[in-house]
């Protein structure tokens, strides 16, 4: 096979499941987004490679031929991939893994890949591949922060058609770090951002009509995040790139309603906010600071979102030390009294990489560590600590009985008709009452794993 001259090797790059049960009824394609790194990979890879991605969203996997295997995965896909890796280590084909997990925790990786990127692979691919063909593989390789500028763009042809949305990203890194997240530790703590005509021509060249900005805020802070987020929608206006959008961002782009104008006419239509807790003590708990000032204005920044057809997909966290089992039921009456679209309740998740990991871990608290069987557990929705003002027992009642009142139909009902009122867009609706019943159908699911039966209050 070596010996003939029409032979390319073969790079097999693979996006594994988060764990086996999310091929159940509570896994929503409509939420998901094609691996974006895997898809930059392929660009940087030599042409004397043939490159494929298998995508075990769509299809459990069964065994290809390759010649060097990558995967890549969350803490929820580790063990996943760690599986697979183990498939290919056995028959002699070098595995290499990257993502936030392998990055944050390398030696652990090792144990089951041959080699480990650690961060960001732009600076180190080329020299992995090279490493790989004179046989001189390292077992680590550390990425450093590139500028984005002509940064490469994935080979979108690769991924699996059936994505409902596709993910363009134009900045990386961010200066926040809050206690939960471990994106500047993987980032750094610097907004670097690609040339908005570098995005604009990228984004013509995507054939999805759907997409999301990956990026952890794509408004940025400040007044020239700020006007550089405005010059990139009134870009897409001007280019006529007709295509519905959803990003992520934090309270502060209520600020700029320029901003928001902008974003609405270029095609927003929803926002992730992080809003986390409508305490400032919980914040304090968790070092989000970002939100400390916007506490007494919560309602207004969601009614002002909403009043350019953009709708608000929140997140709230449960569980942080400074909760009671009252503050949480509190949280629950804030969050069904506010003028928000689409509910996503977390319980505070200690991943690896973060502060608050660190904290748990030091002081005995994290309650699975049989690891890495364990992170199949880190999946936002289970209690993995010994919480502070409560028992673990305790959280997990309580946590039922949150669900219960924030994903009861007469409060799903009602969101998505005041999504209608607020928008007068029946997509936009449509979004609201799927969105709600995909975490209804997760939470239902952990309840039904902890057996217990909510108490209606």
């Amino acid at each position: 096979m070596n010996g003939s001259k029409k032979y390319k090797k073969k790079l097999l790059l693979i996006y594994p499941v988060a764990v086996q049960r999310a091929r159940s009824s509570v896994d929503s394609k409509f939420s998901q987004f094609p691996p974006l790194s895997l898809g930059i990979i392929a660009r940087l890879t030599p042409d004397h490679w043939e490159v494929e991605i298998f995508d075990e969203t769509f299809e459990e996997f069964s065994y290809r031929e390759a010649d060097l295997v990558g995967l890549t995965g969350c803490t929820t896909q580790a063990n996943r991939a760690y599986q697979i890796a183990q498939i290919y280590r056995s028959k002699g084909v070098p595995t290499v893994m990257g993502g936030i997990h392998a990055s944050m925790l390398p030696e652990e990786a090792l144990g089951f890949v041959d080699t480990v990127v650690v961060g960001e692979a732009e600076s180190v691919w080329e020299e992995v591949i090279s490493d790989l063909e004179s046989n001189n593989l390292q077992e680590i390789y550390r990425g450093e922060f590139l500028s984005l500028d002509g940064a490469p763009t994935p080979r979108r042809e690769l991924f699996d058609s059936r994505y409902k949305f596709t993910s363009i990203q134009t900045s990386r890194g961010c200066p926040m770090e809050c206690d939960f997240c471990s994106v500047s530790a993987l980032n750094g703590r610097r907004y670097r951002k690609r040339p908005v005509e570098e995005v604009l021509d990228e984004l013509q060249s995507i054939p999805h009509d759907k997409f999301i900005f990956v990026d952890d805020n794509l408004f940025g802070r400040g007044k020239e995040d700020n006007e550089r987020a405005i010059s990139l929608f009134k870009g897409m206006i001007e280019r006529g790139i007709n295509k519905q959008w959803v990003c992520q961002t934090t309270v502060d782009a209520s600020d700029n309603e320029e901003m928001l104008y902008y974003a609405s006419k270029s095609g927003c239509r929803v926002v992730f906010l992080g809003i986390e807790s409508e305490r400032e003590s919980s914040l304090k708990n968790l070092g989000k600071n970002v939100n400390m000032g916007k506490l007494d204005r919560y309602n207004e920044v969601f009614k002002l979102v909403n009043r350019y057809n953009i709708i608000v997909h929140a997140a709230f966290m449960f569980g942080m030390d400074a909760d009671s089992i009252d503050d949480l039921h509190c949280r629950v009456r804030f969050i069904n009294n506010s003028r928000i679209d689409v509910i996503h309740p977390t319980v505070l998740t200690p991943y690896p990489g973060t502060k608050i990991y660190h904290k748990f871990k030091e002081s005995g608290r994290l309650l699975y560590t049989n690891y890495p069987e364990d992170w199949d557990k880190y999946d936002f929705s289970e209690v993995l600590y010994q919480p502070a003002q409560m028992t673990e027992k305790e959280l997990r009642e309580t946590m039922a009985q949150c669900w219960a009142k924030i994903f009861n139909w007469r409060k799903i009902i009602s969101r998505t008709i005041k999504t209608f009122i607020f928008t007068r867009m029946l997509r936009l609706s449509l979004y609201t009452i799927i969105a709600n019943l995909v975490y209804r159908s997760i939470a239902q699911s952990k309840i039904k794993d902890w057996k217990i039966t909510p108490k209606s209050k």
